[in-house]
This record gives structure tokens, C-alpha cells and sequence, in this order.
């Protein structure tokens, strides 16, 4: 396969890396998260600027950290869709830039299809089809992977997706931002049965339930109802109780969907991706699940759950390796489905 150098600047991460044949040649990720935290989450605009910042020493440091050539890296490619706008773009004007000088093909990358890969670079020899689970801050959706670039989304969040969850839960208890982690390790030392949170099901017109999609919408107004209902009383707030509790509902809910949705569509293996596939109770819960039912769980290493580049040059040197490359007048897009990936490339 080929060897990709690839940027990531979807959100609050300058993320570069450089792939060959599903192995990590580099991986440098620039966090934003202590500037944010000021803030209570991500600020659009100190993000992109933060992107311009930080872009150079990040290509520079991921080349010096892999002891490549520009000669033997094969194509430049960049997140462009979906994320913020101007975060977006200084990614892919950067990509596009060195494209042209060092005259080598460009792609633009779907950020979820970059999730999607996450799972190859700690299993090289997966193959489709199966079922990926993407969890995180701005997506939560069951996906049916039939091939590079084929994709089919089976269920999904009606609102809030599992990582922001967290984060407005983390909000609620006053824990800070980012969320997840925070809760994650309160929820170690929490009783997860010590309050009964709904799973947040989602009707269907002729009755019954969805089997894979779900919503977070009501078990964030049940958290909220209880943390009132204490201060109310005048009782202290167990936060780690409320988090573990919380914790394991969104993980059984997940779990519940994943394991029907595999069964019903005969797919042996579930790969995660995504920030919330770092959650402990998430992985406790979908193993022991996919055990029950003989199917295989993947995940991936915890610094491939969270955006990073290297899951971006994976899927770019698939599509690059299949003759897949981009316009140049490809442009960024906030929102883009998935099952419109193959648009971004001019020889799909």
C-alpha cells in the first residue's frame, strides 16, 4: 500500500502522521484541550487559530519522527469533512500546499470514514464486512462497512451524540471539561446501580421501539432532574454514584444496539472508534456482550480513540492505493453523510 502523510484539524487537535501499508511511521497530536478548558469546551475560532500555529512544527516533527524522504512518501492527504469550518481549512490548505510542491497526489478524508481506520492500525489484516461502532463528541452511529469507501449507516443518535453527553453531564456536576475521562474515572469508584437512568429509546410510528437507533436527550434531563431533586432535599450530591450511574447506562444502551444490529445483519466483528470507544465501562460492557453471542470486539489503542492523523493516512493510502485521488477545488464541508464519501475523490 501506499505511504500517506496526512493532517488532521477537524476540531481542537493539529494532528499529523505518516502511514505505510497500516503502520504507523509517525504520530504527532497537539492538543488544545488546555485552552478550551478555560472556556467549558471548543472555541471555533482559538481553534483555528491554533491550527495555524501549530501546523508547521507538526509536519516538521512528524517527518523528522518517521526518517522519511518526501521521495518515498506517496500522497498528501487532510481531514475535510465534516468539522469546523475554519479548523478544516487550515488542514487542507496545508495539504494542498505541499501536494503542489512536492508534486504528489492529494485526498481529502471523511473525518468518520479516518474513525473507521482507526481499528486497522492495531489489526492490520481486518477486512470488511463489519460493523463499526463511532462514538464521540459530535457522532454516534452504527455503521455497516461493506468496502473502502462503501458504507451504510444502520442506527444512530436522534440528538446529542455519546461524547457530548459526557461532556454536558461533566457540565452538570461541575467536573469540567472534557467530560469523558473525568467521569470515566469517577465512575471507577462509583456504585453504577445506585440510581435507575433511562436508556432513552426511540419510538417507532406503529409501535414498539428502534433496535438501533437511540437518544441521549432524556437521560440527560434525568440526571438533571436528580441533581435538583438532591439540592432540593438539601442532600450532598454523590458525584461518583451519579457519574458510574450515568457511565453505565450510555454503555448498556451502546452495547444493547451494537450486539442487535451485528446479529440481525449477520456480521461477526464490531470494531469502535471514536473517543467514547476510551470508556471503560463501554469496553466492559461490549465485551462481555460480544462474548455471549460469539462475536469478535475490536478497539482500538486509547491514543487512536481520540481524533489523530494516523487513523486519516490509513484511509487515505486505501483510497490511494485503489487509484482514489482528490481535486484540487475540493473545499471543506461542516456536515457531509458518510455514504457520500466516494464524491470527494475524482477516480472513485
Amino acid at each position: 500500500m501506499a505511504t500517506v502523510l496526512a493532517i488532521e484539524t477537524s476540531c481542537d487537535e493539529t494532528a499529523v502522521a505518516i502511514v505505510n501499508n497500516r503502520q504507523v511511521c509517525s504520530s504527532i497530536i497537539a492538543s488544545q484541550i488546555p485552552i478550551h478548558q478555560q472556556y467549558g469546551g471548543v472555541v471555533p475560532e482559538v481553534a483555528s487559530r491554533q491550527h495555524l500555529e501549530t501546523i508547521n512544527w507538526a509536519i516538521a516533527q512528524a517527518l523528522e519522527q518517521s526518517q522519511l524522504s518526501w521521495e518515498q512518501i506517496d500522497g498528501i492527504a487532510a481531514t475535510c469533512a465534516p468539522g469546523l469550518v475554519g479548523a478544516l481549512l487550515v488542514g487542507l490548505t496545508a495539504a494542498k500546499t505541499l501536494a503542489i510542491i512536492q508534486k504528489k497526489p492529494f485526498l481529502g478524508v471523511h473525518h468518520l470514514e479516518g474513525h473507521i481506520y482507526a481499528t486497522y492500525l492495531s489489526e492490520p489484516t481486518l477486512n470488511p464486512p463489519f460493523l463499526s461502532l463511532l462514538v464521540s463528541g459530535g457522532h454516534t452511529s452504527l455503521i455497516y462497512v461493506k468496502d473502502c469507501g462503501i458504507y451504510e449507516t444502520l442506527g444512530e443518535t436522534r440528538d446529542d451524540a455519546a461524547g457530548e453527553a459526557f461532556d454536558k453531564i461533566a457540565r452538570l456536576l461541575k467536573l469540567g471539561y472534557p467530560g469523558g475521562p473525568v467521569i470515566d474515572k469517577l465512575a471507577q469508584i462509583g456504585n453504577p446501580h445506585a440510581f435507575a437512568l433511562p436508556e432513552g429509546k426511540v419510538s417507532l410510528p406503529g409501535g414498539g421501539y428502534h433496535r438501533y437507533d437511540g437518544s441521549f436527550s432524556g437521560l440527560k434531563t434525568a440526571v438533571l432532574r436528580l441533581v435538583q431533586q438532591l439540592e432540593k432535599n438539601n442532600a450532598p450530591i454523590p458525584i461518583p454514584d451519579v457519574a458510574a450511574s450515568f457511565q453505565e447506562t450510555v454503555a448498556r444502551s451502546l452495547t444493547k444496539r451494537a450486539i442487535a444490529c451485528a446479529l440481525d445483519y449477520g456480521l461477526s466483528t464490531i470494531a469502535v472508534g471514536g473517543g467514547v470507544a476510551a470508556n471503560s465501562g463501554l469496553r466492559k460492557n461490549l465485551q462481555a456482550a460480544a462474548a455471549e453471542h460469539n462475536l469478535r470486539v475490536l478497539f482500538p489503542p486509547l491514543k487512536f480513540c481520540t481524533d489523530n492523523a494516523a487513523m486519516i493516512a490509513c484511509a487515505a493510502a486505501e483510497h490511494l492505493s485503489r487509484g482514489h485521488t482528490s481535486p484540487m477545488t475540493l473545499g471543506v464541508e461542516s456536515r457531509l453523510s458518510l455514504a457520500q464519501v466516494m464524491k470527494l475523490y475524482q477516480n472513485g
